[in-house]
């Protein structure tokens, strides 16, 4: 009786597990394993806080490391100083990253933009607008932060929720070259 009473509570958990990833489509990683089966990073012209313009375009031939975070994210907060460390190295990569406003509880581009001007150590920070989530969606976004990897040759090699630390992101491009 006692080995069914476990069976029964193993048995939940991994139920309860695979319920909180949401959506079953989702995976916690998205990797193009072979030029067979590789597929573009969706392409995007967005403006930054300063209202400059980025085209992803702009940087074919390099390697880009993107990170989806929101204000409201204190995991995102609690990596920004290093984000900025990472966006002033001199790196073999391109360092961006992508906030949406009004989209997923995340504040209206002026009250954004007025907010992140008063948080520390972000100069190095290039921070674009996705307005309303459109290249978020893009990208499969469904936490933040959120990583994304993309070739040189425009490939998006991989996309990686949860935190990543500096050294892993260099890890991960050394790897892909």
């Amino acid at each position: 009786m006692v080995h069914l009473k476990q069976l029964v509570v193993l048995i939940a958990a991994v139920f309860l597990l695979g319920a909180c990833s949401g959506d079953s489509k989702s995976t916690s990683t998205t990797k193009a394993a072979t030029n067979n089966d590789a597929r573009y990073a969706p392409t995007f012209e967005l403006a930054d806080i300063k209202g400059d313009t980025y085209n992803l375009a702009d940087y074919k031939g390099k390697n880009v490391y993107i990170k989806f975070w929101a204000s409201w994210c204190s995991i995102c907060l609690a990596g920004l100083e290093e984000l900025n460390m990472l966006a002033g190295e001199e790196q073999d990569f391109v360092v961006l990253s992508i906030v949406s406003p009004n989209f997923n509880n995340e504040k209206n581009s002026d009250a954004f933009i007025k907010w992140f001007k008063g948080v520390e150590n972000t100069a190095n920070i290039k921070v674009l607008l996705d307005e309303d989530g459109t290249i978020a969606k893009q990208y499969n976004v469904r936490a933040y932060p959120t990583s994304a990897y993309i070739g040189s040759d425009g490939t998006l090699i991989q996309t990686l929720p949860g935190h990543v630390s500096n050294s892993q992101i260099i890890e991960k491009f050394k790897s892909i070259q």
